[in-house]
Formats: C-alpha cells, structure tokens, sequence
C-alpha cells in the first residue's frame, strides 16, 4: 500500500468527488484534498436516484445508512405508462438478491451527507482550477484565485467542461441529443392521498415524463424530456415557466393524473442533454478522471452519479495495491482499463433508452419500444444493478498480477 503521507488533490466537490475522497481515504488510507470552484458545496435542487450498484459501494464505505436516512425508498416497483397512463410494465429497482433498492435523493441532501464523511478541513470551495502541469516528481496544480501546490497524484471530477481532462490529451466535443430536460421538486403534501410512492413514468409524442420521491418522502422529484432547439443558441440551462413544461403536457392525449401533478408545480428550470463519444484515455502518468469529466452520460439510465460512484471504488481499489508513489501511474492505468468498457456500454445505453422513452429511431414503432422496456427491466437488474465494482476489481488485480508473475 502506498504511504499514508500519499497526498492526492480531486478536482471538483460533486457527489462523484466526495464520493472518491471518502474511498481514496478509507480504503488506500492516502490524504486527500478536494477542491471546489463554487463557494461552497451544493447542488441545483433537483433529484438524483443512488441506484443499487452504487447502494452497494456506499455500503461498502459506511455511508449508506446515513444517505437513507435522507433520502427515499420507493413503496415499490417504478411503471413505465404510455400517454394517457396505461401500464407498460414495471421497472425492477432493485438487484437481484433484493438487498440494495434504489433511493431518490435530493441532490443537496446527497452531497451534504458525502460532506459529512470527510475532514471539512480537507474541503477548498472557492478554488476554480486554472492548469495541472506534470512535474518530476509530482503535479502541480494552479488555482485562479492564485492558490497553487504540488501533489503527488492528481484526479479529475470536474465534469463535462473538465479543465483535468485536458492534462489527459482528450478534448471530446459535447454532443447534444437534441432534448431538453425541465426539473424540479413538487412538496409532497400537495399530492392526492392516494399519489402512488414509487416511480411513474409517461411516454409519449416524442416526450417524456417521470416524477418519484424524495427526502423521507416530503419532496416528489420530476424530470420532462422534451425536443428543443434551446441550448444551441449557446446557453445550456436556465430558469423555465411552468406555463412551458405544462403545455408540452396539455390536451386529451395525456393522462390527467399526470397534468394535475403537473399543475402543483411552482418552479421549474431547464437543462440541455449533452454527452459525448467514449474517450479513448482517461489517465496519462499521475493524472486520471473520474465521473462526467471521464464518461458524459445522457441521465435516461439515471447511471452518472452512480458511475461516478463505481468509479470511486474501483479508484481506490487498486491505488491501496500500489506499493509506493512510483506505481501510482500503473494503479491509474489499471484503473482506466478497468472502468472505460463498463461506461462506455452505459453512456450508449443510455442514448438507446432515452430514444425508447421518446419513440425515436426503430422505436417509433410502439409495440417495439414496449417490448424493448419489458426486456430491459430484467438486462437492467442483471447487468447495471448486480454490478459490484469493488470485487470486479480486485479480480483484475488478480489477473494483473498473475500476468506480472508469468
């Protein structure tokens, strides 16, 4: 294992970031550093979904109690319904052994309890990265605010726009899916009695709709995926009318339940759906990514931060095999061979489901879409919820080594 006194700087104080200082701390025992360009940590209040692949690392580092405590566990299976509410068929959420479930998560809640697991100490909000530059040894990283320090490792969670990646060789250019999505919360004590305490989603006309809850239940989260233009005039989210999101939903051809949801909305924003094409390097020496900023995901499979979180796992799974500072760049290049086929399947994935929901392409044929969802459900809870990231890992430590040994 790498010296305690290791010290590793992440760039970016997401949930993916947190979630890799936690592991890197208590798993490879190095000391770690995150910085964040905001002022302070948080997030747009909008909801997230810890799927049971990431349940399932969260475990693993202890923190999973506390995030349930904050979050909420559906009553059970989600629905996928066409327009007018009809029921297509369930979505599994949950794996296979039915240990983990998925739990809505309000976003600021998700990282103020990552925050909570870490030393505040070790938390640098305010600093927005201006350049990495390898040295020998080292990394160093300057800072715009004028900060700057040597660390012996360097990771990048910064997101889509990552200023890290840059230092790797890769430039990606953002793809847009021609979507735009509207979020928000509704406050859960405006629904019916009977508002079902799962998650609801309706498709139909190129669009889509789903809603499920949040925060012990006092928040219900939604999400509209609708076609727009929007973002290529430049600007990729902002402040939404209600009035907007309502008539993409209006008239005879939809649910009612759905429309009255929709009319409890008081505020809403809207977000462009970009990803890119799979990168053909995460890591180059001591520098790797993590996240959005190694694997943009359309969120139709809802896997980004549960990515991210996977990625954490296996991060410092194989960092805590290195013996020393020198093989940092060997446990990186593990790790990049590792995760990269694994999110590249999901970001693509995630392109063909968001074209399910809105009956694009081949799924413009309906009884197609349909038969693809009863499908996916089970593919989903095999392939994407019974992954374990920490024991796929440690066996390609094991094939490493033995490739080491031959």
């Amino acid at each position: 294992m790498v010296s305690h006194d290791t010290r590793i700087a992440i760039i970016g104080g997401g949930m993916g970031g947190l979630t890799a200082a936690i592991a890197l701390r208590r798993i490879a025992g190095v000391q770690v550093t995150v910085f964040e360009q905001a002022s302070k940590l948080g997030e747009v209040g909008a909801g997230v979904t810890v799927a049971p692949n990431a349940a399932r690392v969260l475990d693993r580092l202890g923190v999973l109690d506390r995030i349930k405590r904050v979050g909420a566990v559906p009553d059970g299976h989600g629905v996928y319904q066409n327009a007018m509410g009809g029921l297509v068929t369930d979505a599994a959420w949950e794996d296979s052994a039915k240990q983990y479930q998925n739990i809505g998560m309000y976003r600021p809640d998700l990282i103020d309890a990552l925050a909570q697991e870490i030393d505040p100490e070790t938390i640098r909000p305010g600093h927005r990265l201006a350049s990495v530059e390898t040295l020998d040894p080292g990394v160093r990283v300057e800072f715009e605010n004028g900060a700057n320090d040597v660390f012996d490792a360097v990771i990048g969670a910064d997101g889509i726009h990552s200023v890290v990646r840059r230092a790797v060789g890769q430039f990606p250019d953002p793809v847009y899916s021609g979507y735009i999505f509207y979020r928000g919360v509704v406050d859960a004590s405006r629904l019916p009695d009977d508002w079902r305490m799962i998650s609801q989603v309706w498709m139909g006309n190129r669009r889509h709709f789903m809603c499920y809850p949040l925060q012990q239940r006092k928040l219900f989260n939604f999400v509209a995926g609708i076609p727009s233009d929007r973002p290529r005039g430049g600007v990729w989210s902002g402040p939404a009318e209600v009035s907007e999101l309502a008539a993409e939903f209006a008239g005879a051809d939809w649910d009612p339940k759905l429309q009255k949801f929709i009319g409890l909305i008081e505020h809403t924003f809207w977000w462009g759906l970009f990803d890119h094409e799979p990168l053909t390097n995460w890591s180059r020496g001591p520098i790797t990514l993590l996240g959005d900023a190694a694997h943009t995901m359309l969120p139709h499979q809802g896997q980004g931060v549960n990515q991210a979180i996977e990625d954490s796992m296996a991060l410092a799974t194989f960092l805590a095999a290195a013996d020393s500072i020198a093989d940092i760049p060997e446990a990186f290049r593990r790790y990049t061979s590792v995760r990269m086929q694994r999110t590249a399947i999901l970001q693509n994935g995630s392109r063909r489901a968001g074209a399910m929901y809105d009956a694009q392409y081949e799924f413009a044929d309906l009884k197609k879409r349909d038969a693809d969802i009863r499908v996916g459900r089970d593919f989903r809870r095999r392939v994407v919820f019974d992954y374990d990231a920490q024991k796929v890992a440690e066996q390609a430590l094991n094939r490493f080594r033995g490739v080491q040994g031959a």
